[in-house]
């Protein structure tokens, strides 16, 4: 199974993670400050800045796209809840 890094920047933390895995599952088990609402996409409470490593995060998805476009995200910004790390290494904040 290939692995990722993924490193929280808010609370200085990096962890191996199996390639699939969304942001937001990892966020949750280590306390980082990313918060969120509904968890399939609508809301958009869960974005998330990508500091690092945007090449290897799934594509957005059309749901996302507008979730983001509708909550005026950066192009960096990613929604944490749909996200999901493909393998290399990547680093996140609370958006």
């Amino acid at each position: 199974m290939t692995t990722a890094k993924l490193t929280f920047t808010d609370v200085a933390l990096t962890v191996n993670v199996p390639s699939g895995t969304r942001i937001i599952e990892i966020s949750e088990k280590i306390g980082s400050g990313i918060t969120y609402g509904c968890r399939e996409g609508e809301c958009g409470t869960c974005m998330t800045h990508v500091i690092e490593g945007a090449e290897f995060l799934s594509e957005a998805s059309a749901l996302e796209t507008r979730v983001l476009k509708e909550n005026l995200a950066g192009r960096h910004d990613r929604l944490a809840c749909q996200c999901q790390v493909l393998g290399g290494a990547v680093k996140v904040r609370p958006g």
